[in-house]
């Protein structure tokens, strides 16, 4: 618990998956990939009950082996490719709510794809929206390519031009941008069931380093994150 707030952490872990299949629980430098997220929201000081949300019977029995939750199996209308994740959050509060009865404050979810993560990480993301009063807060890195510098889109006329007007002679000089990196969501429960999006009125964000931020996609993406595991 956050002093006075009740955290429920939940992990959305769907069976399908197109660009590396059964990535979930893919073994992962020796564990399934999914681990390394529950054994992280246990770590963390401040989260009260980890929750997985899957409608794969294998993915619920590894998180019930590695100490989280599955207290409802997902419908299949929320666990197909356009299965939009906030829809799955709002599922599991309305579960919480109704069917358990449980009572709680703050929502942090966590991707199963980006096991480089801290628990520091999670612990500050969920500070930095109490103690700044956000509505919410997402984790990002420093992006590689800026809009205002390096990034060009074609325009109707066929000619390529800068995504971001601006006259920058070097990366520094332009406006700092970031890369969202698809780790850690932290909502207050009611300002996400009522806006039921990621950028809402007052929404802050939490800087993690490049190393710790790669997010697997594919079979590549998930050999860099082994190696980094391994080296880092």
């Amino acid at each position: 618990m956050y002093k006075d707030h009740v955290v429920v952490c939940v992990i959305p872990a769907r069976g399908g998956s197109k660009g590396l299949p059964g990535k979930n629980i893919k073994m992962f430098c020796g564990k399934p990939l999914i681990a390394y997220t529950i054994e992280q929201a246990r770590q963390s000081e401040y989260i009260d009950r980890i929750i997985v949300s899957t409608e794969a019977e294998e993915i619920a029995r590894i998180s019930l082996e590695y100490g989280a939750e599955v207290p409802f199996m997902r419908p299949m209308e929320l666990a197909g490719d356009s299965s939009s994740t906030v829809d799955v959050l709002v599922h599991a509060i309305n579960w919480l709510e109704t069917v358990d009865q449980y009572a709680f404050d703050i929502l942090i979810l966590l991707h199963t794809t980006t096991p480089l993560r801290g628990v520091e990480d999670i612990n500050k993301s969920i500070t930095l929206m109490v103690e700044e009063k956000a509505d919410n807060v997402f984790s990002v890195t420093e992006a590689h390519r800026n809009p205002y510098f390096n990034m060009v889109e074609e325009g109707s006329n066929g000619f390529v031009m800068l995504v971001k007007e601006g006259c920058f002679s070097t990366r520094q000089a332009a406006p700092k941008v970031y890369d969202m990196n698809a780790s850690i969501y932290v909502w207050w429960k009611n300002a996400l069931k009522e806006g039921k999006k990621v950028f809402l009125k007052q929404t802050k964000a939490y800087v993690m380093p490049k190393e710790r931020s790669i997010d697997i996609d594919d079979d590549l993406d998930f050999k860099i994150a082994e190696f980094l595991h391994n080296n880092i």
